[in-house]
C-alpha cells in the first residue's frame, strides 16, 4: 500500500498524456493552484456524476486561479470518448500503469461486497503555486464530493 500524503508536503512530479495524447507534467503548472483528482474508471456512473461536477464548476475554479486534472488507469481511447460523451473541458490524464496515483497514496487496497482488491482510491488533492499539497482527500465520494470541496476549500460557507 502506498503511503498518504500530508498538507504541507511536496505533490510528486508527473508526466501522463491526456485525453488528446498531448504531455503534461505537473511542474507545468508551477505559479498555479491545481485540484487533482484521482477516479477509478472513465464512463462508470460515480466517475461520471464527479466529472460533470468539476466541469459544471470549471468556471469558478478557473476565477479563482485553480486548474483541474483529473487522472485515472483508463487508456486514452476511453478518455476521449468519456471528455467528448460528458463535454468535459478539462484535462484527463491517463495513468495506465498507476505510478502516479501510488506516487499520491491513491492506489490500494479495496473492498468490494466482501472481495478484497487492489485498485484506486477516490482521492483530490489541493496543490498551490510552489506544489505544495494543501488539502488531500482519500476515500471521497463521488456524488457531492465537489460541493464538500468547495466548501473546504473555503470558497462556498460551510
Amino acid at each position: 500500500m502506498s503511503t498518504r500524503l500530508e498538507p504541507g508536503t511536496a505533490a510528486p512530479d508527473f508526466t501522463l498524456q491526456d485525453q488528446d495524447g498531448t504531455t503534461r507534467s505537473l511542474s507545468d503548472y508551477r505559479g498555479q493552484n491545481v485540484i487533482l483528482y484521482f477516479y477509478p474508471k472513465a464512463s462508470t456512473p460515480g466517475c461520471t456524476k464527479e466529472a460533470c461536477d468539476f466541469r459544471d464548476n470549471l468556471a469558478s475554479f478557473s476565477s479563482l486561479g485553480y486548474t483541474v486534472l483529473g487522472v485515472s488507469p483508463d487508456k486514452l481511447p476511453a478518455l476521449k470518448k468519456f471528455t467528448q460523451n460528458e463535454e468535459l473541458t478539462f484535462p484527463l490524464l491517463s495513468d495506465a500503469d498507476h505510478a502516479v496515483a501510488e506516487a499520491y497514496g491513491a492506489w490500494g487496497e479495496k473492498k468490494n461486497y466482501g472481495k478484497v482488491y487492489e485498485g484506486l482510491i477516490r482521492s483530490t488533492f489541493v496543490i498551490d503555486e510552489q506544489g505544495t499539497i494543501k488539502i488531500a482527500q482519500y476515500n471521497v465520494r463521488a456524488t457531492g464530493h465537489v460541493a464538500k470541496l468547495r466548501r473546504d476549500m473555503g470558497i462556498d460557507p460551510k
